[in-house]
């Protein structure tokens, strides 16, 4: 037995040296995996969608910056520690219907019901005793609160059916970095 010992010492040696690295290489990378959840990369967790209030047809706790606060999870194959909260974007509304909006805006926009319904007492007074600027005005207002850039004077969105037909406005500034595409040419 002692004979066996001395001819594979250094195979011995080798597997404690091993096991030994093995061992220590998982207890650091069980170390290096416990991070803070809310450190989390994008693309390292998970949030699902809010649930969706049926009268407003926004977020259920939707604030006025129109964020909403929900519990996300960490990715499969992620430990963290901690509880994972984030504020994903949502579309606040106050009780101003997109509907009820356009219909006044078309029947009764020439007496400024529309503007009055939508918290613009000066511009639907100014209506009333115009005539809607003698209809054009009402055309006017039909077309912007049709495309939506008229909207509450709160600064809220319309209630609109959540899946329904609500338009997103894109807007540039000197930050915005327009990727070049291949059927530019540069003159």
């Amino acid at each position: 037995m002692a004979a066996w010992w001395r001819k594979n010492r250094n195979f011995l040696q080798f597997l404690v040296v091993f096991v030994t690295f093995c061992h220590f290489r998982v207890s650091a990378q069980d170390v290096e995996e416990a991070v803070k959840c809310e450190d989390l990369k994008t693309g390292q967790y998970h949030c699902p969608q809010p649930a969706i209030d049926t009268d407003t047809q926004s977020a259920l706790g939707c604030r006025k910056e129109g964020l909403v606060t929900v519990w996300c999870s960490a990715a499969p194959g992620i430990n963290c520690t901690g509880d994972l909260k984030k504020d994903v974007p949502c579309r606040y509304t106050n009780g101003y219907h997109y509907d009820i909006a356009l219909l006044t805006s078309i029947f009764l926009g020439m007496l400024g019901v529309d503007r009055f319904y939508l918290g613009y007492p000066a511009i639907g007074l100014l209506k009333l005793c115009t005539l809607g600027f003698m209809f054009l005005g009402q055309l006017v207002d039909i077309i912007l609160i049709a495309t939506q850039v008229v909207g509450p004077s709160d600064g809220s969105k319309y209630v609109i059916n959540y899946y329904g037909p609500g338009l997103s406005h894109i807007y540039m500034d000197n930050h915005t970095y327009l990727k070049p595409q291949e059927d530019w040419t540069l003159s």
